[in-house]
């Protein structure tokens, strides 16, 4: 964090101001109990842009305080019921755009977890424990 507040007290920023924060919030929860195996990094992103933390044109205006929060990582153990992210945004309109990317954009791997075996499904796909690697390719 030190970096970090340099480079904003070098453009005249206080580094210790709090940030933009949203005005509306919507939590996506967990469908089924077990191991969060994937999570689609780009429909986070367009989720994130949806909620109007991004702009298609130059024109579009940009919410400081908009976005994604996640709660939970691939490698993880969620449980249904459990946050798995929450959507910022000042227009509310803008989540059902938002939940519409993110719809199939998280596979939970359904298998014993602390308190019982998971049921259930969870954005859209849930599997069996995952035997392969979570490293896909190598980069040389």
């Amino acid at each position: 964090m030190d970096v970090w507040n340099r480079m904003i007290a070098a453009q005249d920023g206080d580094p210790h101001a709090a940030l933009p924060e949203a005005r509306e919030t919507d939590v996506v929860l967990a469908d089924a109990d077990g191991t969060l195996e994937s999570l689609d990094a780009y429909a986070v992103g367009v989720a994130a842009w949806r909620l109007g933390a991004g702009r298609a044109r130059r024109e579009d205006p940009v919410q400081a305080g908009a976005g994604v929060v996640l709660h939970a990582k691939p490698g993880e153990t969620v449980r249904a019921g459990e946050p798995l992210m929450t959507l910022h945004t000042d227009t509310p309109e803008k989540f059902a755009r938002a939940r519409e990317i993110l719809a199939g954009s998280w596979t939970v791997a359904s298998g014993a977890v602390a308190g019982g075996v998971s049921t259930g499904t969870a954005g859209g796909a849930v599997t069996g424990p995952s035997t392969g690697s979570v490293v896909l390719d190598r980069i040389a």
